[in-house]
């Protein structure tokens, strides 16, 4: 049975561990394989699964997820692929899974239809980066109602008198975009980062997440200092793209070890 989001990140607090959230998108490189990628990924230690819903101008998105939702796409995937690959996943491990994605899809099938679809499909979360707080009243109260969390996004750009209206409306955590720009892995950081990800922590009490850019164990280690988790994407879709697909896989178990075992190695009290 999976468990809410919500309720993963209490048991992670209470272990005193940092939630590691892989980012998959739906059909890419096909259907079979992101079912693959979401099991190594599970195995080698990730808590919670973003799965990422193929769109057509994915506006947050850097080049890397950019070509995975175009090739997914071409492919002929249907949001009814996106929801199979998630009740297999989520049959299989139990493993809450966020749905990321516009809200142009949502508004087309009808938010009621795609909340009912989505949870009988086992998704525990929505992610949608396009749709501002003030604007979600009716997905709001249709997934209040089907128990199905919440996340929305705050970013560099964002005055911190919005923290608490971003905070109250997320039900699942609150989702820190590092940088102000698109996703994309990164190697360094810019310096005031720090302080950014330090006035969030400390403007809001839910569970914080952290991700655009976070690469490997060492960009991850750095980030989770200030939150209660990552989110890694880009740097999955890069190895996806550069290998065959067996070795890319063994390649992103590996990597998602590597950033396990970094945000293991820190103390958990130090986010402040």
């Amino acid at each position: 049975m999976t468990i809410s989001i919500a309720h993963k990140f209490k048991l992670l607090k209470t272990s005193g561990r940092k939630a590691l959230i892989p980012f998959f998108t739906a059909g890419y490189p096909s259907l079979a394989e992101t079912e693959k990628l979401a099991l190594t990924a599970v195995s080698a230690g990730a808590d919670v699964l973003e799965i990422g819903m193929p769109f057509s101008d994915p506006l947050a998105d850097g080049p890397a997820i950019q070509v995975s939702s175009f090739e997914a796409l071409k492919s002929g995937l249907k949001m009814k692929d996106t929801f199979s690959l998630v009740e297999r996943i989520a049959g299989k491990t139990g493993t809450p899974i966020a749905l990321m994605g516009y809200y142009n899809p949502i508004l087309a099938q009808g938010i009621s239809k795609f909340v009912r679809s989505a949870k009988s499909a086992g998704v525990s979360g929505l992610i949608i980066p396009d749709l501002p707080p003030e604007e979600a009243g009716e997905l709001r109260d249709i997934a209040r109602d089907a128990q199905m969390g919440l996340s929305f996004l705050v970013a560099p750009t964002t005055g911190e008198k919005r923290y608490a209206t971003i905070a109250k409306a997320s039900s699942a955590f609150v989702y820190a975009v590092t940088v102000a720009g698109v996703t994309g892995a990164r190697t360094t950081f810019a310096t005031r980062t720090d302080d950014y990800l330090r006035s969030v922590r400390k403007a809001i009490s839910k569970p914080l997440v952290a991700g655009f850019g976070i690469s490997d164990g060492v960009t991850a280690k750095k980030m989770a200092l200030r939150v209660d988790g990552v989110v890694v994407g880009s740097a999955f879709i890069d190895l996806m793209r550069k290998n065959t697909r067996a070795t890319a896989r063994a390649r992103v178990g590996a990597l998602v070890e590597e950033i396990r075992k970094s945000i293991d190695s820190l103390d958990s009290g130090r986010n402040s």
